[in-house]
């Protein structure tokens, strides 16, 4: 067993995000064979990721506020605390707050054998495609 030390909280950046987003690691490899990362990730109003897809997909437990979670194509889902919504590897998605409250969740993924091809940043969610409900 090991104690792990707590990384610093990031914010997130707007390459990836609109918005105000900060991240808390509570799980990443630490160099032996393990690939589970698990992070808190907090909004604020109106922020969102970019569309984006991970290669062994994505499971969101919202904690606080309410969550937009959106697949491409489909509709915008709202997520509630409690809840757990599951994106499946290669479905390109977004996920953030609602316009006028904070959202936290917990974002849940494994690593791809190659960490930099885990997760793929694509285009940011446009305003329209925000509002869309």
């Amino acid at each position: 067993m090991q104690k792990l030390s707590k990384p610093a909280t990031t914010k997130n950046p707007p390459e990836q995000f609109t918005g105000d987003v900060w991240l808390d690691p509570i799980a990443v490899p630490q160099g032996w064979d393990q690939r589970m990362v698990v992070a808190r990730v907090r909004f604020a109003p109106g922020a969102r990721t970019a569309w984006h897809s991970h290669a062994r997909g994505q499971t969101l437990h919202v904690t606080s506020g309410v969550a937009l979670v959106q697949s491409r194509g489909g509709d915008i889902v709202e997520v509630h605390p409690g809840e757990t919504v599951y994106c499946p590897p290669g479905e390109e998605h977004w996920h953030g707050a609602t316009p006028d409250d904070f959202m936290e969740h917990l974002a849940m993924l494994e690593n791809a054998d190659d960490p930099s091809t885990t997760t793929t940043w694509l285009d940011h969610v446009t305003d329209d495609e925000y509002r869309r409900r």
